[in-house]
């Protein structure tokens, strides 16, 4: 996750009770793994004295920058969001490198052709 990730800002107030998907992510960030993947990656924690709600913000390798409320969603939303979010810089920065057009379009017609690769079962094949 971190890989995709150039900041991680994580602010709560410790006394706050919906604080847990903030200490679940900060775990998630201090994990071995997660820190060999990118151990450029600043992780910050800021803890608050006020009733300011527990977010966690993320800068991504490209500069965009995220915020995400840590009260109403769990950590592991959170991590699935950055993770879809990488693949899709990832997915872009290839099509960038081999000097395609970013974002792909694909015509309508395109969409609509059938796919040659898989023959359809006949229907004594699909009794077998």
């Amino acid at each position: 996750m971190l890989k995709f990730l150039s900041k991680v800002k994580i602010e709560f107030n410790a006394l706050d009770p919906r604080t847990a998907s903030c200490m679940e992510f900060l775990a998630q960030c201090n994990a071995p793994k997660a820190k060999e993947s990118n151990p450029s990656c600043q992780v910050q924690v800021k803890r608050r004295t006020d009733d300011h709600p527990p977010q966690i913000s993320v800068t991504f390798v490209n500069g965009v920058e995220q915020t995400y409320d840590a009260t109403s969603t769990p950590a592991q939303n959170i991590r699935t969001m950055i993770l879809e979010k990488g693949q899709y810089l990832e997915t872009e920065q290839m099509f960038r490198e081999a000097g395609e057009k970013w974002p792909v379009i694909i015509p309508d017609e395109e969409i609509k052709q059938p796919f040659l690769g898989i023959k359809p079962k006949k229907a004594e094949e699909k009794k077998q």
